[in-house]
């Protein structure tokens, strides 16, 4: 198998969304189209609830599937379809928009004020934009979780590890998701699908994230003017974009532990239009969207 090379690293940034919520931004907007399908990664994490109870309050989606895992504290959700819960520690909601939803997301403060939780966009091709809605709500209890002999541990959201498939299946891009934790000095291997688009958040520790181990070689995104101490080991709040060239990625971990998610998914590439919470092909669309939104009709499938 050929390795892949790290093509882009960024750093998370701070901003707030929704009704006041405090969080970092991995990719977003300005990135479209590097991390095809993916449109954007939030990270939020904070200890202090006035960053995250004002969560996020009644709004709309088309065009896009979201992705919200959650590692510590509560969050309650509702949407126009008539789902309503709670989704907790190590719990998924994986919602497809499709032609509109509407829906809030509200965390609730948790018995030690950590909040800690990733948000992910996923891109829907043209043909499937105004497809009916869908709602999965997938427990830690049913999300299987794997050891390799050299003591990795991966919990498999979607995709297949080791002949384990994780629970959520049958979306459009062929997504993986996955959240692994290497023991110190130890190696994680894994197959990729050639062209599609892989990516890796890491949420603690350090590690390497490809064969080279050379800061140069790639491209360190937001660096300054004078940002000549870079080094190869990616830490916490690092994004590691993967070029599409190669059949594996290679990750090793430093002189301690490192955690992070994988995902990777197949490109699209087609055109974005994309305002606020919902993404299309064209301008022509997001109008037609916004427009329906304002009298009433936004909503195709209850």
């Amino acid at each position: 198998m050929s390795t892949r090379a790290i093509d882009k690293l960024y750093k998370s940034r701070p901003t707030i969304e929704g009704a006041g919520v405090h969080l970092k931004r991995a990719f977003g907007n300005s990135q479209v189209p590097l991390f095809d399908p993916f449109l954007m990664l939030d990270d939020f994490h904070t200890a202090n609830p006035a960053e995250y109870l004002p969560g996020f309050p009644w709004h709309p989606h088309r065009g896009i599937e979201t992705i919200t895992y959650v590692l510590e504290g509560l969050v309650e959700h509702g949407d126009s379809m008539g789902n309503k819960g709670v989704i907790g520690p190590g719990d998924v909601q994986w919602m497809t928009a499709g032609s509109g939803i509407i829906h809030q997301e509200m965390p609730q403060k948790s018995p030690t004020g950590m909040m800690w939780g990733f948000q992910f966009w996923a891109n829907l091709p043209a043909g499937q934009k105004m497809m009916a809605p869908r709602y999965r709500d997938v427990k830690a209890a049913d999300i299987p979780e794997v050891t390799l002999d050299t003591g990795v541990r991966i919990k498999i959201v979607s995709g297949l590890v080791n002949g384990v498939q994780g629970p959520v299946r049958d979306i459009v891009i062929d997504p993986e998701m996955l959240d692994v934790s290497i023991p110190a000095g130890a190696t994680f291997r894994h197959p990729v699908t050639a062209g599609h688009t892989a990516i890796a958040y890491v949420l603690d520790g350090e590690g390497y994230f490809d064969e080279q181990r050379d800061a140069f070689a790639y491209e360190m995104a937001g660096a300054g003017w004078m940002d000549v101490d870079r080094r190869c080991i990616c830490g916490p709040e690092t994004v590691v974009l993967y070029k599409r060239e190669g059949s594996e990625v290679q990750v090793v971990a430093g002189e301690r532990p490192v955690r992070f998610l994988f995902i990777a998914g197949k490109p699209l590439h087609e055109p974005v239009a994309w305002y606020g919470p919902i993404v299309m092909n064209t301008q022509e669309e997001l109008r037609v969207a916004f427009e329906e939104f304002q009298n009433g009709t936004f909503i195709k499938s209850r």
